[in-house]
């Protein structure tokens, strides 16, 4: 039992010395992350706390403006300042007399303050999740350290979710932690910590994996071979094999955690993460609850090909499936911006210019334009392509069933880039952030050591010998063939 606590001990100090470095970290630039669409947020924030509309513009003003003087302009694409050398006071005046302007031309309600036409405005009233989880950060410590502090909150919920995720697919603590490590040090940090929608959309698309990866791993009654009227003994057997994988020390923390959840918790979580999503960004909770659709139903045909089962993934991939049809239905009975609006968005200037009777001509020409510059900026800093090299390598020699999963999320970051080929964004990380994810759950596979067949273990089960079970014996079974 001391080695057990030992164990926990280091788990938990690990994860305790990366959240604090990490804060340290961040602790150096507590302002300076604002992006033109932050003041929209905390304007909505702001009122919904109970501020006059007004009220919550003027602040929201103050502190984009405010911002703009500490972002660093020749690293980070977008900033609050129109032009290099704006100053804090030319700034506030700028964007005053665009709300006055806009209010003149009937922006006159809403949540969110009129720093632009109405039409355009409506895409972040249609994100109440956000802003509805700042109030209290910006009630209790205002703007600038609410918005961090939320950022900062964020990030961390999200590296716990991929370390429970790598440690729920088999993988050691070490994995684990490097997992958590990754996702705080690569652009998801990054994103995490802008005051923006996406690093909440990111942290519950990481509950959403965690979920996933529950639904598709086996339990040990999965392969026990057992029927049903077995059932109490397989589950006195899995209680029993529990306590002693656990004196073993073979399971502690986190995946003593990931062992005890099963696919009534995945479930949960994956239903929870997207319905929540919806709330804050539902185009990348429809996009990602696709995207894994799509690909868990091809994981389980290649299963079914192959003769291994395939359930549990039909399972994943299913639910996934109605749920993002439930996504989509929940934005059009809500008359939330659709495809069309956001293709009109991007070729209208936020709708400053008149709407393009047909705009997906045009709409796929912006698309090759920004792919080809984006494959060749890939080539001149080939950072993230090595990494997804690194997940291939990981592809191949692991079975785990974090893997499809890990793929369906970073096929989602495909897709909402792809939704946004704006230029403007080829230096950014925030709209393609979901394929970042890819690394952070695959890479950290391969410190651990590929085991016989390429699979992962299940949980420890007590060794029988003859009719009985062997005392002080604990055993670790691989899991047999199935889709994950």
């Amino acid at each position: 039992m001391p080695h057990i606590r030992r164990t926990q001990h280091l788990g938990l100090a690990g994860l305790l010395v990366i959240a604090v470095a990490f804060t340290a970290l961040q602790l150096t630039a507590v302002t300076g992350r604002a992006s033109p669409d932050s003041k929209n947020y905390l304007s909505y924030a702001l009122s919904l706390s109970g501020e006059s509309r007004a009220e919550a513009g003027r602040r929201a003003i103050a502190y984009s403006c405010e911002s703009g003087q500490h972002a660093p302009l020749g690293t980070i694409p977008w900033t609050s300042r129109k032009a290099a050398g704006e100053t804090e006071a030319q700034c506030v005046r700028r964007l005053t007399d665009s709300v006055a302007y806009w209010t003149r031309n009937g922006n006159t309600s809403g949540m969110t303050a009129p720093f632009a036409n109405q039409r355009f405005m409506a895409i972040f009233e249609a994100r109440p999740g956000y802003p509805l989880f700042l109030v209290p950060f910006v009630t209790a410590f205002g703007a600038v350290w609410g918005l961090w502090l939320a950022g900062l909150l964020v990030a961390l919920a999200g590296a716990v979710c991929v370390l429970l995720t790598l440690r729920a697919a088999g993988a050691s603590r070490r994995a684990g932690l490097a997992g958590a490590a990754l996702y705080l040090a690569l652009p998801t940090g990054t994103v995490a910590m802008n005051p923006l929608s996406d690093g909440l959309s990111l942290a519950l698309g990481t509950v959403v994996v965690l979920g996933c990866t529950l639904l598709l791993r086996e339990r040990p009654s999965d392969t026990s071979g057992a029927g049903a009227g077995r059932g109490a003994e397989a589950a006195g057997t899995r209680t029993r094999a529990g306590r002693w994988a656990e004196a073993a020390g073979l399971r502690v923390g986190a995946g003593r955690w990931a062992d005890a959840a099963g696919t009534r918790t995945g479930a949960a979580l994956v239903v929870g993460g997207l319905a929540l999503m919806f709330l804050v960004r539902y185009s990348q909770a429809l996009l990602l609850a696709a995207a894994l659709a799509g690909v868990l139903a091809v994981r389980a045909a290649w299963s079914h090909r192959q003769g291994r089962r395939s359930t549990p993934v039909l399972r994943a991939a299913g639910l996934c499936a109605l749920l993002a049809a439930l996504v989509y239905a929940g934005a059009h009975l809500l008359s939330w911006p659709m495809g069309q609006d956001s293709a009109q968005d991007l070729l209208t200037h936020h709708y400053r210019r008149p709407d393009r009777p047909d705009p997906w001509p045009e709409f796929f020409a912006r698309e090759r334009v920004f792919w080809w510059a984006w494959l060749k900026r890939q080539a001149t800093y080939p950072f993230l392509p090595v990494l997804l090299a690194l997940s291939a390598l990981a592809l191949g020699k692991r079975r785990s069933a974090v893997l499809p999963v890990a793929l369906g999320a970073g096929a989602a970051g495909l897709l909402n880039q792809a939704g946004h080929p704006n230029l403007d964004q080829l230096l950014g990380h925030r709209l393609i952030v979901f394929v970042w994810l890819l690394p952070v759950l695959a890479v950290p596979l391969l410190l651990d050591r590929p085991r016989p067949g390429g699979s992962s273990p299940l949980p420890a089960q007590l060794e029988k010998v003859g009719g009985g079970q062997r005392d002080g014996t604990v055993r670790v079974v691989q899991q047999a063939g199935e889709g994950t």
